[in-house]
Parts: structure tokens; sequence; C-alpha cells
């Protein structure tokens, strides 16, 4: 990159199923929480970018109502209306452009609002796909997990396994709203089926929250106090369901074949001490370890049965508890980079990996990953 780009505060409310607050409310919360943090004011120049979405927020132009709480009045201003890891991307964009210093960034949703699996299907072919309303979010999942399941002999006890182990992660983190100490796998497979193979535990379920952080170059992210440096970025688009392989991530490989070679990571395996992912549903954990490089394809449930993403493995993936602990749509992958970064910082409290020097981050959009972003972020 042609600047160094760094981290240098971060916010997040409590994740809950009903936070009984506005949008506007949480948003304001955690923007001032970032902004004072970083030791900025509302009069300092910055530039504001927001993850919300109309359909999801019930209102066009959703991120109108938030420019005020946002501290984004009378500043340059403006949404990415997917996850809040391309928030954060967009951000960078802006300060990498030499056009601003410091980037302010904004996730947020409130599901409690909303019908859960209706915005959703709007995503989907609206001439038959929508028609017919067999896909959703989860059923389309359902196609992907089994797909890749069948492909390369996962069993449903792996895919439990990784769920469970997120939900005890959850267990420690205090603003997680999805959360089981000592849960395991058998207790994962008999829940409620939603579409086979998946059952309801293997769902990320959505959320009410929000989260913030500032990132900046120059003299103000050199004097930031444990600044946590972007060292890669990557992003990539891939077709539309019915017009790919499901049994492979491609768009997080090839968004993370791009990061690493930015970060200049080439045995990520060995080079990375921690990932935060996000995955909307267990299985998805699984093709993401094979599509970060940290396993080869087809190793996902072998490598998840070694131990080695476990909190007190080797590559500890989801300490956080992942998005199965807190899935806020428009946050979710900014949430990852945020709990990347405080492992980094050494600011995650009860959950903290000792050592954590390089962290890897992702966020996805759209069904089955059709879209997805990677962000490598190493200490001093």
């Amino acid at each position: 990159m042609r600047r160094e780009v760094a981290i240098i505060s971060y916010a997040q409310t409590p994740y809950e199923a009903d936070a009984n607050a506005s949008r506007e409310m949480q948003v304001l919360k955690v923007a001032r929480e970032a902004l004072q943090a970083a030791g900025l004011k509302q009069e300092d120049r910055y530039t504001v970018v927001t993850a919300n979405n109309d359909y999801l927020d019930g209102r066009t132009i959703s991120n109108m109502r938030l420019v005020e709480p946002a501290g984004a009045w009378m500043k340059n201003e403006s949404k990415a209306e997917m996850d809040g890891a391309y928030a954060a991307l967009y951000g960078l964009w802006r300060i990498l452009s030499g056009d601003h210093d410091v980037a302010l960034i904004i996730g947020e949703s409130q599901a409690s609002v909303y019908a859960r699996w209706l915005p959703g299907i709007m995503m989907f072919d609206p001439t038959f796909d929508r028609q017919r309303w067999l896909l959703n979010e989860a059923s389309a999942a359902a196609l992907q997990a089994r797909a890749y399941m069948n492909a390369f002999g996962i069993s449903g006890e792996q895919v439990a396994g990784v769920a469970a182990k997120n939900l005890d992660n959850a267990s420690l983190n205090p603003l997680a709203h999805n959360k089981l100490a000592g849960a395991d796998a058998a207790k994962v497979l008999g829940s409620r089926m939603l579409y086979d193979p998946l059952t309801e535990m293997m769902m990320a379920p959505y959320c009410d929250g929000a989260c913030a952080m500032v990132i900046a170059a120059g003299e103000l992210a050199e004097k930031a106090e444990r600044p946590v440096w972007i060292r890669g970025v990557g992003f990539a688009h891939d077709s539309y369901l019915t017009e790919r392989t499901l049994k492979e991530m491609n768009s997080l490989r090839l968004a993370a074949e791009k990061a690493y070679a930015m970060a200049g990571i080439s045995d990520p395996s060995s080079q990375v001490d921690l990932a935060e992912v996000h995955e909307n549903f267990a299985h998805e954990e699984l093709m993401a370890y094979e599509a970060l490089g940290f396993c080869g394809k087809g190793e996902g449930g072998a490598f998840f049965d070694s131990g080695v993403t476990r909190r007190d493995g080797k590559l500890p993936v989801n300490v956080s508890g992942g998005a199965t602990g807190a899935n806020v749509v428009c946050a979710t992958g900014l949430a990852r980079i945020i709990e990347a970064a405080m492992q980094i910082r050494g600011d995650a409290e009860g959950r903290q990996v000792a050592g954590v020097k390089t962290a890897v981050a992702t966020g996805q959009t759209g069904p089955c990953a059709q879209e997805s972003v990677v962000f490598v972020l190493g200490g001093e």
C-alpha cells in the first residue's frame, strides 16, 4: 500500500436479540466512544462510512438518519450497503487516495424489527428463484453444506463441532448474543432441523447491535497508542448461486490470495496467529480454513479435528464466538476486524490469546459467500 494505515480505536455495543434501542442511539454510542478513544472531536476532519441496508432498515437512503449520530454532520459521508468489512475497505480506499487521513467506520442493524428471512429472499433471481420461494439464506446454505460434505467426506459431527466450539468461545465474550458454555456436537446435532443437513444451532442467528472503528494514516496513526496496522487487504466477487460451484469458497480464496500477497504472507498456516472468520453457518468455517490457506482443499474437517483452531490451539479461529456468537447484518465482518485488532492489542480480556502479532479477519455478503473481503492485521 502507498500509505501505512492503522486501526487506532474501536467500540461495540452489546449484541442482543432485542436491544430495546433505536439504530440511531446505538450508532451514537459507538461513534462517540470510538472518536473519544482516538482523541478526536466532531469538529475534527475525518470521513465517515456506514454499513446499513435499505431493505433491512425499511427505508430508502437508510444512512440519511444516521448522519448526526454518526458524527458525520458537515463531513464527507456515505454508506456501503453490504457487510461492514466492505465499509472498512471503502474507508481504507479513501485514505489511500490521499483525500483523507482519518476514517470513522460504522456497521449496524436491528434484526428485531424485520422478518428473519424475507429481506434475504430479495437477493435471488426475480424471474425464477424468488417467485418460487424455495431459496432463502438457510436453504441455499444447506445446498452449499451438502455439496461440500459430499465432495470431501465431511461429517455432520465435524460441522456440529465447529458450532459447538464457537458457542463455547462466545460464552467468554460479554458482548455476544448467542452463547453456550460447554456446548458439544451432540447438542448441536440434536437441535431443530432447518434444512438438511443444517440444524438450528449450526446457524448464526441475527441480532441487534452496532460497532465502529477509526482508521488513520500519517502522524495520527504513528502517535496512536498500540496501533494495529492494516498489512494487506483483498476482495473478490463470485458468480450467482446457480452459476458457480458450491463446494468451495472461491471468492474468499481469491480475496485471501490478494491480501496475503500485499502483506508478504506465503505460508498462512505458520505466519498467521489468529483468525476471525465471518461464518453465517458452521460449515462455512470449515470451508474458510481451506480458502484461507490454513489447510489443503477438502482438509477442513481433519484440520478442525486436529484441535488447531480451538482457542488453545496453534491457530485459534473465532475466539470471540464469530458470527455464531453475534451476527449483526451489516456489522458482522466489521466486528471480526475489531475482534482481531483487540487480540493484537491485548484488549480481549477473558478471551485473549497470548502472543497474537498477525491476525486475519474476513467478511462476506450475498448467498453462500458470493462476495468476500479479507484483512491482514499486524501490530508494531
